[in-house]
This record gives structure tokens, sequence and C-alpha cells, in this order.
């Protein structure tokens, strides 16, 4: 969570434990300012990287994203990333659903101009006459011919990662982003099947398609009992998994059986109830699909299924760990884990 003031203590924690990161999530009825908790989380440490996991296309304008993160990129001496999606609880606590491609593209191509120092035409800022009308009419001696954030141009770029779960979104990250961050699970052959859609788009677009990097953002679950490994991440997972059946049908190779959870996730979702291990849509997911869409168990477990994404490709892996409604001593137990066994584990 972005909480002000606990990130540059949380930070310094995630720091000293060993870990490459650290994503704060950007939901603005659910948690605090995630660019005020990210400048506070560079001031308190030297080496881990920052970011957003994820900010949307809606609640700021491209212009405002782009000076937040590179605001942050600035205190932290370069390790700020942006991680965007097309918006999710941030959207429905103002009573919406996600962006549309449409707006979402527009939105990208914009966000990477600014963050690159280059100029955005007035024409394809989408504030509508009826908000602020255009500034030619106040018939000014002289102003800006164009939208350019001026400082940045002198800077490091910013990297904008995108978290994609359907054939669209990857398409669009594939073309628009430095990283495609998966939202697909950690089930290697639906992984395999984003992968390799990203680098036909860019192939058939003119573009290098080993040009661009892939991650994932993955729930894990660390624990000796499989039934708790399993419990620490049912609330976590039954959000992730929900973004590849968000309007009720999946456009991901899925398997029948796989079809009928999502289905059941689906219509049993509560927002107010979003992330929680003692939902109601916690209750939806099988055991098999648990041991599957998330990593779970031993020490040893975790590290075997993290090397199987590394050997697919992938470069970097957001850990969700447990949620609220999961116990307490067992997420203890877990976090413990994964510093003490999982982390040196994955470096050996």
């Amino acid at each position: 969570m972005a909480s002000a003031r606990g990130a540059a203590r949380t930070a310094q924690e995630v720091e000293a434990a060993g870990w490459d990161g650290m994503l704060v999530v950007d939901s603005q009825n659910l948690s605090g300012d995630p660019y005020v908790a990210l400048a506070l989380a560079a001031s308190a440490t030297r080496r881990i990287g920052l970011g957003t996991g994820v900010t949307n296309s809606v609640t700021r304008h491209a212009a405002a994203t782009a000076t937040a993160i590179t605001s942050v990129n600035r205190v932290s001496n370069g390790r700020a990333v942006l991680g965007i999606g097309r918006g999710d609880s941030a959207l429905a606590h103002l009573g919406r659903a996600p962006a549309r491609l449409g707006q979402f593209e527009r939105y990208l191509k914009q966000l990477q101009a600014y963050l690159s120092g280059e100029a955005v035409s007035f024409d394809d800022i989408d504030i509508p006459h009826d908000v602020a009308p255009p500034m030619s009419g106040l018939h000014l001696h002289d102003a800006p011919p164009s939208s350019r954030i001026a400082w940045i141009a002198d800077g490091a770029k910013v990297p904008v990662e995108v978290a994609a779960s359907g054939p669209k979104v990857i398409a669009l990250a594939a073309l628009h982003a430095e990283r495609v961050m998966f939202a697909l699970g950690a089930d290697l052959e639906r992984l395999s099947w984003g992968i390799g859609l990203a680098r036909k788009i860019r192939k058939d677009a003119g573009l290098d398609p080993d040009g661009i990097a892939f991650g994932a953002y993955v729930n894990l679950g660390c624990h000796g009992d499989i039934a708790a490994a399993r419990s620490l991440v049912r609330g976590g997972l039954t959000t992730f998994a929900r973004f590849s059946v968000m309007h009720g049908k999946t456009d991901v190779p899925t398997s029948s059986g796989d079809r009928e959870v999502l289905a059941a996730l689906h219509s049993n979702y509560d927002m107010k109830a979003h992330t929680r291990g003692d939902s109601r849509q916690a209750t939806t997911l099988t055991d098999d699909f648990v041991d599957r869409f998330a990593i779970v168990g031993s020490p040893d477990r975790c590290i075997e299924r993290l090397r199987s994404l590394a050997k697919l490709g992938l470069d970097k892996v957001a850990i969700s760990g447990a949620t609220r409604g999961a116990s307490v001593e067992d997420a203890a137990v877990g976090r413990d884990l994964l510093v003490r066994q999982v982390l040196p584990g994955m470096r050996a």
C-alpha cells in the first residue's frame, strides 16, 4: 500500500531484506498517494527500484503522471519505473470500469512523449471543452504552441511497464512500452502464449521482436503447509485472475475447467472485499487452480517455479504475497521463508 507514514520504513526493510525493488498501488480511495510514498521511499534507500504497481490512464492526465514519476526518478537517482494498466479499483471507486482501449493507447503515446521530453499537440489532449475551453479563446499575445515538459528532456527517461492480461492490451504494450508485465498468473502455457503474441505484434509492426522486456505479476505463498500457502494467496489471486475474465469471458487460451472457475469468480466478485483472503470470491478458487496460477508451497517449490519463469524469458517478477483476511501468523512465516531461503536460492 502507498502509505505516506510507513513508506520510508517499509522501503528500508525491503532493501535490508535483499529485495530488488518495491511497487506501490495507485488506488486513491483505498490508499495514499503513490508518488508521495515513492519519493519518501527513495529518500530512505540507496539501491532498490521503485515504481507504481499500477497507476492508470484515467485518474491523472499523462502530463501529471510523467511529472510525478520523473520527480521520483530524480530523487532516487534513476531507480523509478512506471507501471500502468487500464485501471481496476481506482476506477471502481469512481463508479467506472477500466479505460477503453482507444483511450489507453492514446494515453500511452502521450505518456511516452512527455517522458521523452517531446511535445504533445493540444488537439490530442482530450480534456472536454465543457470542462476547460481552448486557450485560443483568451486571445493572448503569446502562448505555448503545444504541451511539453521541458525540464524532463535533460534527464534519463523513466521506463514504462504495461500490466496486460488480454491479447489487445498485450498488443498495445508490445508497441508502446519498455516492458510487458503479464497478469496471466504463473502458468507457463499462458505466459508462453503472451510472450509469443507480443513478439509477433512487434515483428508485424517492423519492430525488433527482442527489443522489449517481459515480466509478470505473480501471487506467491511460501509455507511448509500447502493449505496455509494457498490460503495466503487466495485473496490477491482473485484480483489478478479476475483480470482474465473482467468482462465475463476470457480471450486467453484457457481450459474448460479453468473457464468454469473464472466464470464463478466473475459472478461472485465483491469489490468491497477487493483482495481479501476471507472474501466470497476467494472461495471460488479451487486448489488445483491456485497451484497453477499462483506459486505456493515450500521454499524449494517456490524457487523451482520462479526459475521456470526465468527460463521462459521473464526478467522481472513482481511478487504479491499475503493480503488482508489471511492468517497473520502464516503470513509472517511466509515472509521469513522468502527472505531467508527463497531470495538467496534465486541468487545462487
